[in-house]
């Protein structure tokens, strides 16, 4: 443990097929300590004691409902506390993926579903990345790393629609913004788009459908988790220094630009 120098804090990491267990478990195999956030405070924690019996990392899991400032202050404490305390590296890199989609055809949306779907996409990067970010600045080192999508650039086009969609470019244009606003802080800000992935978020999708989204990528395939875990513990790493305001496709060529 003592080599470990620095701690990820993941959101939306709860979900066995998810990109957050597979973006935590590689983390945690490149030498990191692993924070699990999720709403699940219970979940989050075996899943974060999981990672430390198979990996020897220092991990720690604890309930977060990103959208609600205060529990993400509550989320952040306890995680201070647990750095304070020797238990956790300082914080190196905030990944945010927690996010809802809706999959609904935009007349039948409701103002609700329109609100909670940005609420917990975009709002809950914003709280989450203001909360963490204080102490990387004051650490001269830093990464956020935040979840958009192919849906963003596309138009949607894979399963998400329209609320999905316009939330998700909202996090591409916060991550450029904040991106200029630290780049002398040695804190980068970057985004990951992945195109269709092997998760669970597209639950209620039809073999017809999934068969359609495959025969739309040039490589003829959705992606792995692991896939996109890879870009983002990159963006994460020393080597990307120098990419801030970056956003990294993984969509097999289904956009290109």
């Amino acid at each position: 443990m003592s080599s470990i120098q620095r701690t990820a804090v993941i959101t939306g990491a709860t979900s066995e097929k998810g990109i957050g267990v597979a973006t935590a478990e590689r983390f945690a195999r490149e030498g990191w300590g692993v924070v699990i956030l999720d709403l699940d405070g219970e979940k989050s924690a075996k899943v974060a004691q999981n990672i430390a019996d198979k990996y020897g990392a220092p991990a720690f899991g604890h309930e977060i409902n990103v959208a609600d400032e205060s529990a993400v202050g509550r989320a952040h404490d306890a995680v201070a506390s647990a750095v304070a305390a020797g238990s956790l590296p300082p914080v190196g890199a905030v990944v945010n993926i927690a996010g809802i989609t809706s999959p609904v055809p935009f007349l039948e949306t409701t103002v609700e579903l329109w609100h909670q779907v940005m609420d917990v996409n975009a709002t809950g990067t914003y709280l989450v990345s203001k909360a963490f970010l204080p102490a990387m600045i004051e650490n001269g080192w830093g990464r956020i790393v935040n979840m958009s999508s192919v849906s963003a650039q596309r138009g949607g086009g894979v399963f998400g629609k329209v609320p999905y969609s316009a939330a998700k470019a909202a996090i591409l244009g916060f991550t450029k913004a904040l991106a200029r606003e630290l780049g002398t802080t040695g804190v980068t800000v970057n985004a990951v788009t992945p195109g269709a992935v092997d998760t669970n978020i597209r639950v209620g999708s039809t073999p017809e459908q999934e068969a359609a989204i495959a025969r739309d990528i040039p490589v003829g395939r959705t992606s792995t988790t692991e896939e996109v875990a890879a870009a983002i513990t990159f963006l994460a790493s020393e080597e990307s220094a120098y990419l801030t305001g970056v956003t990294l496709d993984v969509n097999g060529g289904s956009h290109m630009h």
